[in-house]
């Protein structure tokens, strides 16, 4: 797999992506709709940050929960039901009186039924592509893998197919928030969200007439315990640890400083999320397309900084055009994520990427849950520049502290005879 014409010739893989753009679209167009609407009704830069990101926030619940099924449930019908599900539940935000209680408990239920479609999807991506690897000769990792490796997970199509995905991600979410900007401005938050909600079917749609069937990865019957037990497994390795916080908390805590766009430019969110998908293109692209791989494996902690970096300009209060800049300079950062997920697959057996994968995505989306809770505090307190300044810092923090511990994972490692993070 060695340029995007072979991804795209690759069966399946053009469904998925069209499927999964839908889909992208449908959520931002929402998400902006829905955090708009609660910011005219409240006033609260909280309650605003939280509606746009509260099912980020309640993926740590489908991650001890309903995990296990990414890779035990049949992925064509399952992926089909998160979005008919995601269908109702956004028409059901759009009904007008409906108390500010109910939308968070749909807010809730969203969060829940989406922590098992990052696991689905992106294991799904990895079987697919690992497949078409196989008939061109390119994956040898299986070999290891049965002679009990761990480095059988990545294979050389996933890097390039997810980096597709980012890049049709930033695409759709440019288009998915000028389009819901505009649609706010001329229509009406509610129509918005009945747009959003039509989306999401055609996703469902898409899913079920373009994939074919197929069997879950792995035997057995999704549960809890299921799921605790092969989490246990996956977090109990040291090197995959520090590989999971590196995606977790800067990229979390950096999304806190996105989720008060609405309150520090209201009638410029949409430009400025806009202005943060294009950067996240960029990197995207930079990452999986032009940095060598030698480049590409010492790139994590640079892009994770620069991730932080302009946000700490905030405290100056830029104006729009200013912070749109800075915004989409920050979001090159983004990029970081791909290096660490082909990490992350070269420490996991091919048995668990779904899961694997559904954890770095429910984990990812509920440290950008608690990043937008604890930003939305902050502005709350102080002011939305004050509070994205000071969210900024904490991710260069951490940025730091987790470059310092994996540098040591290596010679720790070594000493243990297993494999460590290079």
């Amino acid at each position: 797999m060695r340029s995007y014409r072979d991804l795209f010739r690759t069966p399946e893989f053009t469904p998925l992506f069209l499927a999964t753009a839908a889909q992208t679209v449908a959520q931002t167009a929402s998400g902006l709709a829905l955090g708009t609407l609660v910011y005219r009704s409240t006033g609260s830069p909280l309650l605003s940050a939280v509606s746009m990101f509260g099912p980020s926030l309640a993926q740590v619940l489908g991650a001890t929960l309903l995990l296990s099924g990414a890779d035990r449930l049949p992925p064509r019908g399952t992926l089909a039901g998160i979005s008919l599900a995601f269908a109702a539940l956004t028409a059901l935000l759009a009904l007008p009186g409906l108390p500010l209680g109910a939308v968070f408990a749909v807010v809730l239920v969203q969060g829940l039924v989406a922590s098992l479609g990052g696991g689905v999807r992106w294991g799904l991506l990895n079987e697919i592509l690992a497949k078409d690897e196989a008939k061109g000769g390119t994956n040898g990792g299986a070999k290891d893998e049965a002679k009990g490796g761990t480095n059988g997970g990545a294979n050389g199509g996933y890097l390039l197919g997810r980096s597709v995905f980012n890049m049709m991600s930033g695409i759709m979410q440019i288009t998915g928030y000028a389009t819901g900007g505009a649609l706010v401005a001329a229509l009406s938050p509610r129509v918005s969200l009945l747009l959003a909600a039509v989306l999401y079917a055609v996703a469902a749609a898409g899913v079920r007439l373009g994939l074919s069937r197929r069997a879950p990865r792995s035997t057995g019957r999704p549960s809890v315990t299921a799921t605790w037990r092969t989490n246990a497994v996956l977090w109990r390795d040291r090197p995959r640890r520090l590989t999971y916080l590196g995606l977790w908390l800067p990229n979390g805590l950096v999304v806190g400083c996105e989720s008060l766009y609405v309150p520090y430019a209201p009638g410029a969110a949409g430009t400025l999320f806009a202005c943060a998908a294009l950067g996240m293109l960029a990197g995207d692209v930079t990452v999986g397309r032009l940095l060598p791989p030698a480049a590409r494996r010492r790139a994590a902690t640079p892009l994770l900084a620069l991730l932080a970096a302009p946000y700490l300009l905030f405290a100056l209060r830029p104006p729009v055009a200013v912070a749109a800049c800075l915004v989409a300079l920050a979001s090159v950062g983004f990029g970081a994520s791909l290096v660490q997920q082909e990490r992350l697959m070269s420490l996991t057996p091919p048995g668990l990427s779904g899961h694997a994968l559904g954890l770095h995505s429910a984990g990812m989306l509920t440290t950008q849950g608690v990043g937008a809770a604890l930003a939305g505090t902050a502005a709350q307190l102080t002011s939305p520049a004050v509070a994205m300044t000071g969210t900024a810092a904490a991710s260069a923090a951490v940025t730091l502290a987790l470059a310092v511990a994996t540098g040591v994972a290596p010679a720790e490692a070594d000493r243990r005879g297993e494999p460590a993070l290079r």
